[in-house]
């Protein structure tokens, strides 16, 4: 490990331990989510101000595990017997609304062509990862309201992670059919497989090697995440939807354990993957933002808030029109769920960064959507999470 490389990974995790730190210190006057203010220190230390870091091939690798961890979180929070049935159908139907929508738009901004599609795809996206702790903390993950919010979120992570792998795959389009269902059936025999009752001694010795040295429950964990990597990548598919897959498989082995198990190893995970990994992902994003090319370019800082509205009306609109008459939610929740579905940043990141990668797309277009999704983080669930709590205080009188 070199010097330079060393002295990078250190102000990673300096910006990452910093940042929760301002949110609480911001906290009275404006809330910030963390993984803003992760992106605005990494822009910080980055080549833009400071150049303190230098993405090399071990900060690039470190900083790829943890993308692959945030998608891992957001399949393991979703909890199938919450979202199924209505809740699942109609977030299905807006986010289908919400592709047709984007890529009409896509097409309108930048004519046929993949930019139109790259465009298109990340205004499909939502922030499940970073929506879903500030409904934890409000107290309604566990209503119609929150289960709402779970499926919602999943399709806007899932969705267009599936169709990311049909916009920048070189092999022919039924190639890729087969291989993802291929992909799929393997996916859904480990989640079959997953959800059957363990063994009792697999699982004694889970239960006691979690509080040791030993942490067998986590190197299974860890051991899974890999090999649906692994899986997806000799697939030449992209391997986040093998990291999405993973937190799905082991949601649904934790669900079949022991009670009590599942809170556990959750803690031990938010503490892998939001104590370092994640958040070392969203630093070196911040230092890969292209500022200095969107500030160069008038017509890409016009189109900050221009991505900023299609994000509500892509997103937004369509889960709340489909949702306004759910006799299951009061009233405002609908709205709140439309605003919570327009906040979009993690995967917006993943795919103008690839957009980028492939030449399709510009530095300075990539950099206004991604600053349009550190915005919409910002004060889309902020405005959410008051309506919420009208509709809740409503409700007791």
């Amino acid at each position: 490990m070199s010097d330079h490389a060393l002295t990078s990974v250190l102000v990673v995790a300096l910006a990452a331990m910093l940042a929760p730190i301002l949110a609480a210190a911001s906290a009275r006057v404006v809330r910030v989510p963390n993984v803003v203010l992760e992106i605005l220190l990494g822009v910080l230390v980055g080549p833009v101000v400071l150049g303190w870091v230098r993405v090399d091939g071990l900060v690039a690798a470190i900083s790829d595990f943890g993308l692959a961890m945030l998608m891992f979180m957001a399949g393991f929070e979703i909890e199938f017997q919450r979202i199924r049935g209505r809740p699942i159908r109609l977030a299905v139907l807006g986010w289908l609304i919400s592709l047709a929508a984007g890529m009409a738009i896509g097409l309108a901004l930048f004519g046929f062509g993949t930019a139109a599609q790259v465009i298109g795809l990340a205004l499909t996206t939502t922030a499940l990862g970073t929506i879903l702790p500030m409904v934890r903390d409000a107290g309604a993950l566990g209503s119609p309201f929150g289960g709402r919010v779970l499926a919602m979120g999943a399709l806007g992570e899932f969705g267009p992670i599936v169709v990311m792998a049909f916009v920048f795959s070189e092999d022919e389009k039924i190639h890729t059919v087969l291989v993802i269902a291929l992909f799929a059936l393997i996916a859904i025999a480990a989640a079959a497989w997953a959800a059957r009752p363990r063994d009792p001694r697999l699982g004694e010795l889970v239960s006691v090697t979690m509080s040791t040295s030993g942490q067998l429950g986590v190197r299974i964990v860890m051991f899974v995440l890999v090999l649906m990597l692994w899986l997806a990548a000799t697939f030449r598919l992209d391997v986040l939807l093998g990291a999405f897959a993973a937190g799905i498989v082991i949601r649904l082995a934790v669900n079949s354990g022991p009670p009590g198990e599942e809170e556990i190893v959750a803690s031990k995970l938010d503490g892998i993957g939001f104590g370092m990994l994640i958040p070392f992902f969203f630093v070196i994003s911040g230092v890969t933002l292209d500022l200095k090319a969107m500030f160069a370019s008038p017509a890409s800082l016009l189109l900050i808030p221009v991505f900023l509205l299609l994000f509500l009306l892509v997103r937004g609109l369509p889960t709340y029109l489909l949702n306004r008459r759910d006799p299951e939610l009061r009233p405002g929740e609908p709205r709140a769920l439309g605003l919570f579905a327009a906040a979009a940043l993690p995967l917006i990141v993943v795919i103008t960064n690839t957009g980028v990668e492939e030449g399709v797309l510009t530095t300075s277009t990539a950099a206004a959507m991604v600053t349009a999704g550190v915005i919409s983080v910002m004060i889309y669930p902020l405005a959410a999470l008051r309506l919420y709590r009208a509709a809740e205080q409503n409700a007791r009188i």
